[in-house]
């Protein structure tokens, strides 16, 4: 496929956020998510490498399926790629991004939030709310006892560990609970995480009447909180997915009929999980009710050779009312859905059958401009040091824009008068952390270095060393333009992605120096033993000259310019230094 069909069919996708499928026949070879599929998928036009390139060369078709949200396509993405294994997904980036909760295969299983879950694990998720996602876990191990100890710490131990006496824990390493007992807490979890949040809701409901009761106000209060969060949890997917009940799976039918031809889009779901979608064309039917018929040919043509779910939702009721009875008959319960949940999963799938604007906005423009997914979470990295002295490094987040305090980082690093080895040691500190799994923050979409071309090169170096394949690029402060690793781009003044880089790495900067100041003037001085320098003209002194040294290396005169520098105490610097 070259840069021209490319183009074409992508000038044709919705302005909606959803997932992507490059196809070569009947094989899918990469799966992708987006914020704007139409935004994105053009920039497979040029591939910024030559995995990319293969992928778009071999490629003879793109499919796609239009979400309502972000997190939406990201759960379809995730899903999809586990299922179908697409040769160009090297690997899933999302599941180092968003938390998994899973229970280790162990005769006394591990109950925990991971992003790298074990081979043999039961595994759920991914979710989007880390906070959540721990609190649901406590409240798991408060109300069921599961341990959350490495097998290390499990084996060979002789009396329970502060977790029991904390009520987190049953200890079964000890013998407190028996194996046959605790694997019935287990499978409580389990029916939780299915998406049965009575499990969980109902014993945490009984233990909050019993604080209020007692007046343990308090305590009654954090349970409110936490029963909150676990009956919020399973919503957390949003609206892409299927009631949760005894239907385990359901599909979900949307039809849109243009000119002489229809689509139909289907949604299906498993346990409460959109895990797959498809689009069908059929040929209209010249009636009064289209839909109708499309949907009623649909159906026979669709299901007769195929698993039925237990039940399917529609947005139009067919046509043939034998069609209904077949289903019927079959045990499929077919709806038509006025309100609520049910509803919003037809409209859903109404909008992967035909397409609807969106607004284009700055992170769509500086995907478009740099060729890469809309990077929703860009980290900005700064180095800040006097001559070598005091040197540390910044790492701050901004999300879809705006910045992520929370998620804010910094680090000493080695004393040294070297830009670029400084930002390779800050790279490669951030790197490590996100590759070992030790770092709780999502994983980025965009680096952005403070600096020009040598900074950069540093930083892809640490990149490169750790193995941590996540883009960069640099903004220069002189000309404001922007280093990539295929070159130098100069963007308008106004352009509002340039505008998103400028606050990033503004922000980097200021925090970087900000850490700078309070490490230089807490440090202890010989200044300190001066007659006449109290804390406040130290460091209005080590502001102005950089370091002691350059203190004693200034003129009297230099000293004067200081506020709160007289002639007295400028002699005594003079003398005492």
């Amino acid at each position: 496929m070259d840069a021209s069909v490319v183009r074409k069919r992508a000038a044709d996708l919705p302005r909606d956020p959803g997932v992507y499928q490059f196809l070569d026949g009947d094989t899918v070879l990469y799966v992708g998510k987006a914020v704007d599929l139409c935004d994105r998928v053009p920039s497979y036009a040029d591939p910024r490498s030559a995995r990319v390139a293969r992928m778009v060369d071999r490629a003879d078709a793109i499919d796609f399926a239009v979400t309502d949200t972000e997190t939406q396509a990201l759960l379809l993405e995730a899903n999809l790629i586990k299922r179908l294994n697409p040769r160009f997904n090297v690997r899933l980036k999302d599941d180092k991004s968003y938390p998994l909760v899973q229970l280790t295969d162990h005769a006394v299983p591990r109950i925990g939030a991971t992003r790298d879950p074990d081979e043999a694990a039961t595994v759920f998720g991914p979710f989007t709310d880390k906070g959540r996602v721990d609190t649901v876990i406590k409240a798991i191990r408060e109300t069921h006892g599961l341990r959350g100890c490495s097998d290390h710490k499990y084996e060979g131990r002789e009396r329970p560990c502060l977790d029991y006496e904390m009520g987190l824990c049953s200890a079964p390493c000890t013998g407190e609970i028996d194996e046959e007992s605790y694997r019935e807490d287990v499978e409580s979890a389990v029916r939780f995480f299915e998406g049965e949040t009575g499990a969980l809701a109902d014993p945490l409901r009984r233990e909050m009447d019993l604080a209020a009761q007692a007046r343990e106000f308090e305590r009654a209060a954090n349970l409110r909180d936490r029963l909150d969060a676990v009956e919020a949890f399973h919503g957390e997917g949003e609206e892409a997915v299927a009631d949760r009940s005894d239907e385990r799976a359901v599909d979900v039918l949307g039809a849109a009929v243009e000119g002489d031809s229809a689509v139909v889009a289907r949604l299906h779901s498993e346990r409460g999980q959109l895990v797959d979608r498809s689009r069908h064309s059929l040929d209209a039917p010249q009636t009064e009710d289209r839909v109708a018929e499309v949907l009623s040919a649909f159906l026979v043509q669709y299901y007769a050779e195929r698993e039925l779910p237990d039940a399917i939702l529609l947005s139009e009721r067919p046509a043939d009312g034998d069609v209904l009875a077949w289903l019927e008959a079959e045990g499929v319960a077919v709806r038509v859905s006025g309100a609520g949940r049910e509803a919003k999963l037809v409209d859903l799938a109404l909008k992967n059958a035909r397409s609807g604007p969106t607004r284009r906005d700055e992170l769509s423009a500086l995907a478009d401009a740099l060729g890469i997914a809309r990077p929703e979470r860009i980290e900005g990295f700064d180095v800040s040091h006097a001559q070598g002295k005091h040197v540390v490094g910044s790492n701050v987040c901004f999300v879809d824009g705006s910045a992520e305090t929370a998620d804010y980082r910094r680090k000493k690093l080695t004393d040294r008068n070297d830009d670029y080895a400084n930002m390779r040691e800050l790279v490669k500190w951030r790197a490590e952390r996100a590759v070992d799994g030790r770092d709780d923050r999502p994983g980025p979409n965009l680096l952005l270095i403070d600096g020009g071309d040598g900074q950069l090169g540093a930083a892809h170096d640490a990149l490169a060393e750790i193995g941590w394949n996540v883009p960069a690029v640099a903004l220069a402060k002189e000309e404001e333009l922007i280093i990539t690793p295929d070159g130098v781009l100069r963007w308008d003044d106004d352009a509002p992605h340039l505008h998103l880089l400028q606050r990033v790495r503004d922000e980097a900067h200021r925090f970087a120096v900000q850490y700078h100041q309070t490490l230089r003037d807490d440090v202890s001085t010989v200044l300190d033993e001066v007659p006449g320098v109290g804390s406040e003209t130290r460091r209005r002194l080590l502001r102005r000259f950089g370091s002691v040294e350059n203190v004693r290396a200034a003129s009297e005169s230099d000293l004067l310019d200081v506020p709160g520098v007289g002639e007295k105490t400028a002699r005594a610097l003079k003398t005492r230094l």
